[in-house]
């Protein structure tokens, strides 16, 4: 029995080492492709560590994947840090199925060797910055090209998009060229050349002409976004017998005609329609409930008019209704709004909608963004807008509801409110001093503007310590600035223009925490996605996004300040647009304005100032506009530095000024001006020409957000 055990161990020995060896290793000439992919690189983000010790197997290199013969099936290098060209070396590789080189900044073009791959069945170069025309490749091929997933997403691709391209990519299932510069048409061979086309994505291009026709033949695309395009014409009707389509997308292009209901019908499958930012016309079509799975629903910023439809109501899944700027009109109450019980956004800005806000309204539990501001609402806010626990951004600006005060203690049970827009309503009440008025824990940006409330400014504002924007500009307020205004940690943008305040700034007023900060001022609403809010400025209409960094802004013109500018304003040295005119202050323009570094706009016109320019102003580099017209200064305009790249219109009113710009040129043989270190000028200088007005526009925060949420 010892005899044949003996054998027996072994063998079972043998058995382990062979399980145990490694697989076959790579090839010498796969090494080589690597090696020569690597080779063209400026920048390798530490790949030459690991790949070029030759006595290491290649399929153990960082982001090479291998099958068992040894060969080479992956190589996926994405956010690598890489640099360079991209060799077609890598097309050599036989056996290679997946290339993901994406989020890397890569010089040059795609080597078409990569697309026509014999054996390459995913490419990802997304992100890569790389240029140039996308390669046009030969139709006269015998067999088809094996690629199914093709991302050249991000680039800065250019030229005319390919057409003949596609006629041999009979296996493509996706393919995503959006945010490139493409011209041309869209291929009208793409489904017919790609029948298993799934993803279509080609939006954030330079694509016009109509709409092919043919798109119609993909009977199993399901994803086609061509937004944000030049694309003209109407939508065909054929493109609705693309039955498998679950995400239509059109928006931003130059689109015309109206809705056909009958044909829109057909995509039964649908689970987001997205035409916003055409010039579609009509009514809204009321076949709309056959879409019983539709999702998203983007209709908005187009000519459409009419009634919306009760048959809204049977969209039970619809959590996005983005209706904004049309000519909607009616009555919303022959909607059924508590059958929507998935409804998170309702936009409906910009209409011609009228009557009072509907109660089911208030049903939809899940609501996060309602919007219902520039319509004809009236009446009062019902209490049950408290049951709206999820609502984080409620604007109704520009109606013509009343009782603010009431308004505002139905409001704040929505304990997760973040922004609040009901300006240009109250018009005449009073600015409620209720201390009851609490809650409001979460509130970053609040905006009662243009509805000439009476009063002070109340001090139940002082408990919103979330608070980052404060709008209360074109009221009738009363009283001194509370001094209580810097324990608003938060607040960067402070709007109080054209009301009636009265007193000197207090000193609280120069240590506001984040007007001092260099921290970016975030506006960011946690609930919400990137949605860009538009500030009327001096300039027209200057966009921002929850999320990024917002200018940080005092604004405290035409009101009846007195005394002089405190030197202290030197403390607030993260302003960047600063507004003090149309008051009565007076005395001399602090020198410590110049330690102001980043400003950009400064406005101190209309007031009863004094004294000579400061030479410091000078050293504003970032001054774009500039006004001390109208106040008394005497002496010379500096001829050196920033002040003197502004016309006329910035000092205007000051008959003791002097300087080349003015009537008033000053004695040839008067000093010179103050000699200071001048830096680079902007290239690009605004003119800023205010004759007379109520208020510095760079505050003026409407509640023009748009609502769209983009996909993918």
């Amino acid at each position: 029995m010892h005899f044949f055990n003996v054998p027996t161990a072994v063998l079972q020995l043998f058995v382990l080492l062979i399980l145990a060896s490694p697989t076959t290793a790579c090839t010498k000439q796969e090494k080589c492709y690597l090696l020569r992919f690597l080779a063209g690189l400026s920048r390798d983000g530490g790949l030459a560590t690991s790949w070029r010790d030759s006595s290491t197997d290649c399929c153990e290199w960082l982001g090479i994947t291998c099958n068992g013969d040894g060969t080479v099936t992956e190589v996926s290098l994405a956010s690598r840090g890489l640099e360079g060209r991209i060799s077609r070396s890598l097309a050599d590789l036989t056996s290679l199925l997946h290339v993901n080189l994406s989020y890397n900044s890569f010089s040059g073009g795609l080597p078409p060797e990569l697309m026509s791959s014999r054996s390459i069945i995913v490419l990802d170069v997304s992100f890569c910055q790389l240029n140039g025309p996308l390669p046009e490749l030969p139709s006269l091929v015998t067999t088809d090209w094996p690629l199914q997933v093709l991302n050249i997403s991000s680039n800065q691709f250019s030229s005319e998009f390919p057409s003949a391209t596609w006629k041999m990519m009979k296996n493509l299932i996706a393919l995503n060229a959006s945010n490139n510069s493409f011209t041309g048409q869209i291929p009208s061979s793409l489904c017919l050349g790609s029948p298993s086309l799934a993803l279509l994505d080609l939006c954030y291009n330079q694509l016009s002409g109509d709409i092919p026709t043919a798109l119609g033949d993909c009977s199993k695309l399901k994803v086609l976004k061509v937004g944000h395009n030049n694309l003209s014409g109407t939508l065909p009707v054929e493109i609705f017998c693309a039955t498998s389509l679950e995400y239509l997308s059109f928006p931003n292009n130059a689109l015309q005609g109206e809705l056909d209901g009958a044909h829109i019908v057909k995509l039964s499958n649908l689970l987001t329609l997205d035409l916003g930012g055409n010039s579609f016309s009509g009514n809204f079509p009321e076949s709309i409930d056959q879409l019983r799975r539709l999702e998203e629903l983007h209709l908005g910023s187009n000519k459409m008019s009419g009634e919306l439809p009760s048959t809204l109501s049977n969209c039970t899944h619809l959590k996005t209704i983005d209706l904004k700027i049309n000519n909607f009109s009616g009555d919303l109450g022959n909607i059924n709004f508590s059958s929507l019980q998935s409804l998170k956004y309702l936009d409906l800005i910009r209409n011609n909608l009228s009557g009072i806000v509907p109660e089911s309204i208030y049903s939809c539990s899940n609501l996060t963004a309602l919007r219902l501001s520039d319509n004809h609402f009236h009446g009062e806010i019902s209490l049950r807008i408290g049951n709206l626990k999820h609502l984080s951004f409620l604007s109704l600006s520009q109606n013509s509801f009343t009782n603010i005060t009431k308004a505002l203690h139905a409001i704040k049970s929505c304990r997760n409110i973040s922004t609040l827009l009901i300006g240009r309503n109250f018009m005449n009440e009073a600015m409620p001093q209720d201390e009851t008025i609490d809650g409001f824990q979460n509130l970053q940006c609040l905006a009662m503007e243009w509805c000439s409330l009476t009063g002070r400014i109340p001090i139940w504002l002082s408990k919103l310590r979330n608070l980052k924007i404060l709008v209360l500009l074109s009221n009738r307020l009363t009283g001194p600035m509370p001094r209580w205004i810097n324990s608003l940690n938060h607040l960067f943008r402070l709007d109080i223009s054209n009301n009636s305040l009265t007193g000197k700034i207090p000193m609280t007023l120069m240590e506001m925490p984040m007007l001092k900060s260099d921290k970016p001022a975030i506006y960011l609403d946690p609930s919400l996605l990137d949605l860009p809010i538009y500030v009327d400025s001096a300039n027209g209409k200057l966009q921002y996004r929850m999320g990024s960094a917002w200018p940080k802004v005092l604004n405290l013109g035409n009101n009846k300040f007195t005394g002089v500018i405190p030197q202290e304003i030197s403390h607030l040295k993260a302003l960047l647009y600063l507004n003090l005119s149309f008051n009565n202050f007076y005395g001399e323009i602090p020198q410590s304005i110049g330690n102001l570094a980043i400003l950009q706009r400064l406005d101190l016109s209309n007031n009863h100032l004094s004294g000579e320019i400061p030479a410091a102003l000078q050293i504003l580099h970032f001054l774009s506009e500039f006004n001390i017209s109208n106040n008394d200064l005497e002496g010379p305009i500096p001829t050196t530095g920033q002040l003197s790249t502004f016309q006329a219109s910035s000092f205007n009113g000051n008959p003791k000024l002097c300087g080349p710009m003015l009537i008033n040129h000053c004695d040839s043989v008067e000093a010179p001006p103050i000699s200071i270190i001048s830096a680079k000028q902007c290239s690009n200088k605004v003119i800023f020409v205010i004759a007379f007005g109520l208020f510095f526009g760079v505050g003026v925060l409407y509640d023009q957000l748009v609502l769209f949420r983009y996909f993918g």
